[in-house]
């Protein structure tokens, strides 16, 4: 089925809902007295729901069939950037055992997911290098390298290498530096990861596991330590399309820039054996990790990009910024 994902930023807007349907309502207008329809979406529909626009407003009755229907909803603060989100706490029949599970998994195990996770990552960042460079086969030799719970800090070794080579011969390179507190394309680079951390937070409450207990990040002020650890090998989507986007010329964090950015959920990957659209293979992802919490397996399953071209997904054309930029899609 297809989850859609809306962006409300141009217009401040009212979120209702009737009959199971999410009403978006402009606040300026009365569509019903001058004639329109209001929009409206099957709550069932929607996957995320990001809200940049100060003035928005919600009925409680909104926001709890969101989240009945497993959705998500991203709150951005005054710099147009994510602040926090509300999860689902869902149904799930198995909830109990498998968050003992999770509590329970023993050092050892934690250290070979972590050292998958930190492959995956590496591997994911030389793709985003021109093959043949020094930096790119210095990437792959690094990944080589990783031992379980990475002791040596591949992952940060990686970065080094990684970031000076990033951007190529863009003219941005000279001054560009890894920051997430900086403005200008370290902003593209954060709203991409926080609606990557949205979608991977989902998948995880949606499994019946708690996005609290992490796997390597454990900081007791980050209520999101497991999500932060799954988006680890997909963020290199995220620097791809951000490296296009500037490419093209377009250094404003503006609705289309944010549309393409929002159309990596769409993007083409593989998690083992099976492929599809990246939200799909998050599913697959926490469903991989939930085997290695029981013992059947040891092996983590995480999304490989398919496609290595970093044009964005084409979106469809918002209506105002009531109609979602893209559409998502999960089992």
């Amino acid at each position: 089925m297809i989850k859609r994902t809306l962006e409300i930023s141009r217009e401040p807007a009212h979120l209702a809902v009737r009959l199971d349907q999410l009403l978006i309502r402009r606040r300026d207008t009365d569509a019903e007295a001058d004639g329109q329809t209001t929009p409206s979406i099957p709550c069932e529909d929607i996957g995320v729901v990001i809200v940049d626009h100060p003035s928005t407003t919600y009925s409680h009755a909104a926001l709890v069939r969101l989240m009945d229907y497993g959705g998500v909803v991203v709150l951005c603060g005054r710099d147009h950037l994510p602040v926090g989100m509300l999860l689902p706490m869902v149904r799930h029949t198995e909830v109990v055992w498998r968050i003992q599970a999770q509590i329970n998994v023993a050092r050892p195990l934690r250290k070979q997911l972590w050292k998958q996770i930190v492959v995956a990552k590496v591997r994911a960042q030389a793709v985003n290098i021109p093959p043949g460079s020094s930096a790119r086969s210095r990437l792959l030799a690094l990944a080589r390298e990783v031992r379980s719970g990475d002791p040596t800090n591949v992952e940060a070794q990686a970065a080094r290498i990684y970031w000076s080579a990033w951007l190529g011969d863009l003219a941005a390179a000279a001054d560009f530096r890894r920051d997430p507190d900086k403005p200008g394309i370290n902003a593209f680079l954060n709203y991409g990861y926080a609606v990557l951390r949205a979608a991977v937070a989902r998948a995880i409450v949606a499994a019946g596991l708690h996005p609290t207990l992490g796997i390597r990040h454990a900081n007791r002020s980050d209520a999101f330590c497991l999500a932060d650890d799954l988006v680890e090998p997909i963020r290199p989507l995220v620097d791809a399309r951000v490296r296009h986007l500037w490419r093209e010329g377009r250094e404003t964090l503006d609705q289309s820039a944010k549309a393409a950015l929002l159309a990596l959920l769409t993007a083409p990957v593989r998690v083992g054996d099976q492929s599809g659209p990246l939200m799909v293979g998050l599913h697959r992802t926490v469903a991989s990790l939930v085997r290695c919490y029981e013992g059947a397996t040891r092996r983590l399953l995480l999304p490989v990009a398919i496609d290595s071209d970093e044009q964005p997904t084409p979106a469809r054309e918002a209506d105002a910024q009531l109609m979602p930029p893209a559409d998502t899609a999960e089992p």
